[in-house]
């Protein structure tokens, strides 16, 4: 198997090394683009931002419509385990940040959340991306993984 030293990432319009890590990002990216129908203009990946006086850096960024972030996805590498204390640390960063939904994947598997009135509730499917700025009923358009 060839291993391409860099892979394109059409957010940030150009090649990039190739980690696994990296891998999984533009993975993601296109699970983002087609599956859950999020524009690409409306994404960024390596997104570094400040809240309060603290430095934060969000593998991708979702946006809505006024520029606000909606969604975070966290990527790790296929070796990482996404256990409780990945979520719990994806989610104490996410509550400070205000967004709607949380993403997590290491390629092999993806866990949604979305912020309610009760805390983060875990998705059973995807929402596409009319629905996360709209609020509506929410569809599943898989891709996924399990």
């Amino acid at each position: 198997m060839v291993h391409e030293a860099y892979i394109w990432d059409p957010l940030r319009r150009k090649s990039v090394r190739n980690t696994p890590e990296e891998a999984v990002r533009q993975w993601f990216i296109s699970v983002l683009h087609q599956g859950m129908h999020i524009p690409e203009h409306m994404m960024g990946s390596e997104v570094s931002f400040r809240h309060g006086a603290k430095d934060y850096r969000a593998d991708i960024v979702v946006y809505d419509r006024t520029a606000r972030p909606l969604m975070l996805v966290e990527c790790k590498r296929p070796e990482v385990t996404l256990d409780q204390a990945v979520v719990d640390q994806a989610i104490r960063y996410c509550n400070e940040l205000e967004v709607k939904y949380i993403g997590i994947t290491n390629g092999k598997k993806t866990f949604l959340f979305e912020r309610t009135a009760d805390g983060w509730q875990f998705m059973q499917n995807a929402p596409v991306w009319e629905d996360m700025i709209g609020g509506t009923e929410r569809s599943d358009p898989g891709g996924l993984g399990d």
